[in-house]
């Protein structure tokens, strides 16, 4: 026995010896961490007995005080000769666990989530010679004092996650993810976790942190990734999958894991689809290429009663007609929410391209392209910030524009109304540019700033004010009938008389017939791997116009021609001017051309709109969903809780 606690000795001696100098080699402290040094950089407010834990023995980075600092490397391995009086010791107690197990638990402080010995460090150094992957431990937690450092608002974060799940095992590094992990894994964030639900979660971590663990690189923190998967896949299936299939499900998130996890934006907007040029021999192949292309359409309603999908039914209609027998475009009417299912099934019809037309089929469009990295999966939806799949939309902002500028020219008592939709990515933007189009035609207006997703009575507020130039929803398709009271820029009389004056509308089948054309000629252009491609198309891609009324008086009409014509050519720019917003911040002094990013983000409204942006709170019930998926103040938003099942 003794012969054989010699022997683990020697072997640990290695390991620590081998880790010294690695450390040394890369520049970072080769030795245990001490408590007394680190702690002088915070104010500590007090001091918790937690009383007996089992502590991860990863997490224990190092010792309260510098006594024993040099007999033990930074992985607690034993660094002085067997011969000394430390390397005795060592040797009797690991003999003493071969023969019947270490059972005194270590005295020790934890702070800021990591755990520093005070008593018991030969008896750490032994049992992470065996890689156990727990000790005992009598545990004091230190807390510093609050502040908004990034680092102690994450920690008390933990605080409170530790206080009724009992895990040590999960650390993020970024304010919310604890609130997100409960959220993701169905409980409540006031939920005292039961010792099933503790070991059941615990096991099907400590699979997900080996599966993780075997990939080359790790961009974030095991749980950070898990966050991911999580938004994929079902905590369950970390349990069902084999080894084989954790890992390689985990490669097929891992971009998502590395731009979700960096401070840059993970989002690279393009104007319109970007195609590559081809080889010559790629040019003979699809020459002698007959295979049909299977394009689905998932719809999340019916188009007979939603304008939305009919405008996508018929952008599909238009590519059918237009290729023919190259194309099979499929549609999917999504029953009870089940995205995922109709997805599957396209691809078990034999799809290549899917076409997601509602931004709450995110999740499982991401699901599919991750199980089927064969095919192309697009989602009709702005700034969301998920490799795997593309988005699409269109630049609205552009038609707003116009659209100002005719309501300006319009409004007699230089007031106008504007009825946006909700407060997400890319709606400020259309409403600062059909302000900045009524202060081209009229500086003496002012923009009165209702949402329909807080109030259905703004029309009848606007007449009550003697407000009459009103914009108004845009409609989906240049196809329907637009001159109705809900569609476009109209001015209405006292007794409820309509004038149309324009409208913005989409056209999603000159878009679709891009994308089709680039796949079947095999030139559509991949991106960069690191980036989310986002298509936010404009006037010059056909996917969006104005339809202007035969009412409009000729100069204005002129005028709005003349504009669609300049910006379609790139010639103007609505945002290349002077701007103040509503506190008087400057935003530009006419020389700054704003990138396409800073626009779908902008959270700001000009100084001549008065309203505001509206809180969460004030939304309908039914604007709150979209809202969380597209909201500028999304990530503020406590997530919402699913029960589900661990």
């Amino acid at each position: 026995m003794d012969f054989d606690a010699a022997e683990q000795y020697q072997k640990a001696l290695k390991a620590g010896q081998k880790y010294v100098k690695s450390a040394l080699s890369a520049g970072t402290d080769p030795y245990p961490a001490v408590l007394d040094e680190l702690e002088k950089g915070y104010e500590i407010k007090g001091r918790v007995d937690l009383g007996l834990q089992q502590i991860p023995m990863d997490l224990i980075v190092g010792t309260v005080t510098a006594g024993r600092v040099n007999a033990l490397a930074g992985n607690f391995m034993p660094l002085l000769e067997a011969e000394t009086e430390f390397g005795v010791k060592w040797t009797r107690l690991c003999a003493a666990h071969m023969a019947e197990g270490i059972r005194d638990p270590i005295l020790c402080y934890e702070f800021l989530g990591k755990f520093y010995v005070q008593e018991g460090n030969k008896r750490v150094s032994v049992l992470r010679s065996f890689e156990s992957p727990m000790v005992a431990a009598e545990v004091t937690r230190l807390l510093p004092a609050q502040t908004e450092d990034p680092e102690i608002v994450v920690y008390y974060e933990f605080v409170r996650f530790h206080s009724i799940t009992g895990l040590y095992d999960v650390h993020f590094d970024r304010p919310g993810s604890y609130a997100k992990l409960l959220a993701a894994l169905g409980m409540a964030e006031d939920h005292v976790w039961t010792e099933t639900e503790r070991r059941s979660f615990r096991s099907g971590y400590t699979r997900f942190c080996e599966a993780y663990g075997k990939m080359k690189v790790q961009p974030a923190l095991p749980a950070e990734a898990l966050l991911v998967w999580l938004q994929v896949f079902p905590f369950a299936e970390i349990k069902q999958a084999t080894m084989e299939e954790l890992v390689r499900r985990i490669s097929e998130l891992w971009t998502d894991v590395k731009t979700q996890n960096e401070p840059e934006s993970p989002i690279e907007v393009q104007p319109a689809v970007q195609e590559k040029e081809k080889s010559l021999v790629a040019k003979l192949l699809t020459k002698t290429q007959s295979d049909q292309l299977t394009v689905a359409f998932v719809y999340g309603f019916d188009p007979k009663t939603s304008s939305w999908t009919r405008a996508h039914e018929a952008g599909r209609a238009h590519i059918a007609e237009v290729f023919g027998e190259k194309l099979r475009a499929l549609t999917y009417q999504v029953v009870n929410r089940d995205y995922a299912a109709a997805m599957e099934a396209a691809v078990e019809d034999g799809a290549k391209l899917i076409f997601a037309t509602t931004p709450p089929m995110i999740d499982a469009c991401r699901k599919t392209a991750a199980l089927h990295p064969n095919v192309r999966v697009f989602n009709c939806a702005l700034s969301q910030p998920y490799t795997g799949v593309r988005m699409y939309h269109s630049r609205i902002y552009e038609c707003k524009f116009i659209t100002g500028a005719i309501a300006g020219a319009m409004a007699d008592n230089n007031r106008v109304g504007y009825i946006a939709g909700y407060p997400i990515f890319g709606e400020p933007a259309g409403i600062n540019a059909f302000a900045l189009g009524v202060r081209m035609t009229n500086p003496r207006a002012r923009v009165k700033l209702t949402w329909s997703s807080t109030r259905r009575d703004a029309i009848e507020t606007y007449l009550e004010n003697g407000i009459s130039v009103i914009s108004n929803r845009d409609a989906a398709s240049p196809d329907q009938e637009h001159w109705a009271l809900e569609w476009g820029t109209y001015k209405l009389s006292q007794t409820g008389t309509l004038q149309p004056l324009a409208v913005p509308c989409w056209n999603w089948g000159a878009f679709y017939e891009q994308v089709v054309r680039s796949v079947l000629k095999g030139t559509l252009e991949e991106g960069p791997a690191d980036k989310a491609i986002h298509y936010w198309l404009g006037l010059d891609t056909g996917a969006i116009d104005v339809r202007l009324s035969e009412a409009l008086p000729d100069g204005v009409r002129s005028l709005a021609l003349l504009l669609k014509q300049e910006i379609t050519a790139g010639r103007v720019d609505p945002f290349r001017t002077r701007i103040l917003d509503q506190s008087g911040t400057l935003r530009n002094d006419g020389e700054k051309t704003f990138q396409m990013e800073e626009l779908m983000q902008m959270d700001w409204l000009c100084d001549n709109v008065d309203g505001g942006i509206p809180s969460y709170e004030e939304l309908l019930p039914g604007s709150r969903e979209l809202v969380r998926l597209l909201g500028l103040y999304r990530e503020q938003l406590s997530p919402v809780v699913e029960e589900k099942q661990l």
